[in-house]
């Protein structure tokens, strides 16, 4: 047994029927809600959409000429769908797309912007129908906050500079008027900007210093106009990349507001990803789980580094791009990154929500990767057909840790062991929103072990307790368009309260979220 940190906890969980087999004795958990914590940033669950595979065509745009019902070409299914989940920022055009994306291409009537070729995915043609408008437009009407990465390392600074101007500027100036020609008048409201993307690699495979002096030079031109205020996001490391994040600090912390972070779970059969998202043996099982445990030791790492510089933590640690990423589906395009999502991603998932809440003293958004048809998606969609992933039913059962206070855990709890292998077996979040209602959410890494948790509840009045969980029957149960209810929430009630503590059975290989 071992005891685990404050708010970033593992237990082992329960079968969500009766197992055949005995509970694991002895998980204990400690939540203090006099002491609490920062306010988990509601962006922490934010969402990717790059010009990808078919992650804006047939994902998320159609057009309004297509069959499958929509409104101003947008598909109404998603919207939904999207509706339900509580987006609160969408990064866009990329990615490796945005360092050779030129925005004028994807302005004006749709049938005179010229085409390009999307040279990082799979090489097809990019009609530029989904431009800046259809973005921006898209984001207002589900009320999500645009994240907008521009060209670094195609582009130019002036190119940069203009579109700034041609999104935000309410003045009689020749990029205001030139959205209003466009049928715009009124200017968008743009927080974050990311200044390049991956500038270590895709986006110009630069040194340290090079970018960050890159950086210091195009955030120059990233200009305020009236009531619109930017935040601006560095392009920060890959992985375990330290000397990148020590370089950026050392060198412009006092000009950005973020410094990004990429980090994907892969299993260890080295790169491109290998390994299926859907036929998978325990050994792999846990392989993947403990490879997406590595992001605590990254966040925690990078952080230590950006203290040094920033002991105020004004500048956010800003992971936007994460998530699994397999072999693609047998099949599909190449180079379009389509993959399964199964119970194992809504595992994934929950760990890592757990870890940016840990340190949301600097952890302020993250953007997983992506939004639909694309790596872990929250939705995939095929012609007129939609399902929802495990992932997607992750981050509606987390929506109440959106914009609420974080509270203080601990929690002793065994391992989950496999052969040689062995990982903490369950993760925990608590979080207070604004309404005084207690959420806790855990996350079991064992498939096959159910475990009783003792809680200990300080500061909190509650004398009722309700949930929700995610299981199926096997570790890679998926929901398909033949079957799209295989993976989804159902009512929870291995919860119970007794003279004033909280005993919570937790079933294997389940997310489960406790309202209190």
């Amino acid at each position: 047994m071992k005891l685990l940190r404050p708010l970033f906890v593992f237990v082992a969980l329960a079968a969500l029927f009766v197992s055949a087999r005995a509970a694991e004795p002895g998980a204990s958990l400690i939540l203090d809600a006099t002491k609490p914590g920062p306010v988990i940033n509601k962006n922490v669950y934010g969402q990717f959409a790059e010009h990808l595979g078919r992650c804006i065509y047939g994902g998320i745009w159609v057009g309004e000429d297509s069959k499958i019902p929509n409104t101003k070409g947008y598909r109404n299914d998603v919207i939904a769908a999207l509706k339900n989940l509580s987006v609160p920022v969408l990064r866009w055009p990329g990615g490796c797309f945005a360092d050779e994306y030129h925005w004028r291409d994807g302005i004006g009537p749709r049938a005179s912007r010229p085409a390009m070729i999307n040279t990082h995915w799979g090489g097809v043609v990019e009609n530029n129908h989904f431009g800046t408008h259809e973005f921006l437009d898209f984001c207002e009407l589900l009320g999500i906050e645009p994240y907008v990465c521009v060209n670094v390392g195609s582009g130019t600074v002036q190119e940069e500079m203009e579109w700034i101007e041609y999104m935000t500027s309410d003045a009689d100036s020749p990029m205001a008027n030139l959205r209003r020609k466009n049928g715009r008048d009124q200017p968008w409201k743009i927080k974050y900007v990311a200044v390049g993307n991956e500038s270590w690699g895709c986006g110009g495979n630069m040194t340290a210093q090079f970018y960050a002096d890159n950086y210091r030079r195009y955030n120059t031109f990233v200009k305020n106009y009236g009531a619109n205020k930017i935040q601006r996001i560095a392009g920060g490391p890959s992985d375990f990349n330290y000397e990148w994040t020590e370089t950026l600090m050392k060198s412009a912390a006092k000009q950005m507001n973020g410094l990004s972070l990429h980090y994907y779970t892969r299993t260890t059969m080295g790169w491109p990803p290998k390994g299926s998202a859907t036929e998978f043996d325990e050994a792999q099982w846990l392989n993947v789980l403990s490879n997406t445990l590595k992001m605590e030791e990254l966040v925690t790492k990078h952080s230590a580094i950006m203290d040094k510089y920033d002991p105020q933590k004004k500048v956010a640690l800003v992971v936007d791009e994460w998530g699994t990423w397999y072999a693609k589906t047998p099949g599909s395009h190449d180079g379009f990154l389509e993959q399964q999502n199964t119970l194992r991603d809504a595992l994934v998932a929950a760990l890592n929500l757990h870890i940016f809440q840990a340190h949301a003293d600097r952890v302020t958004m993250a953007n997983i990767a992506q939004f639909i048809n694309v790596l872990q998606a929250m939705i995939l969609t095929d012609g007129d057909k939609m399902v929802l992933t495990p992932t997607y039913h992750v981050f509606e059962m987390f929506k109440p840790h959106q914009g609420a206070t974080s509270l203080p855990l601990t929690l002793t709890s065994p391992d989950y062991t496999f052969g040689e292998n062995k990982i903490p077996a369950v993760s925990a979040s608590a979080s207070r929103d604004k309404d005084g209602k207690v959420h806790v959410s855990f996350a079991n890494t064992d498939p096959a072990k159910a475990i009783t948790v003792a809680c200990t509840l300080n500061g909190v009045m509650a004398k009722s307790v309700s949930g929700r969980v995610l299981t199926a029957g096997v570790m890679n149960a998926h929901n398909t368009f033949a079957a799209p209810h295989a993976v989804e929430p159902a009512a929870f009630t291995g919860a119970k309260f007794d003279g004033g503590s909280l005993t919570v059975t937790l079933p294997a290989k389940s997310v489960v979220m406790l309202e209190l």
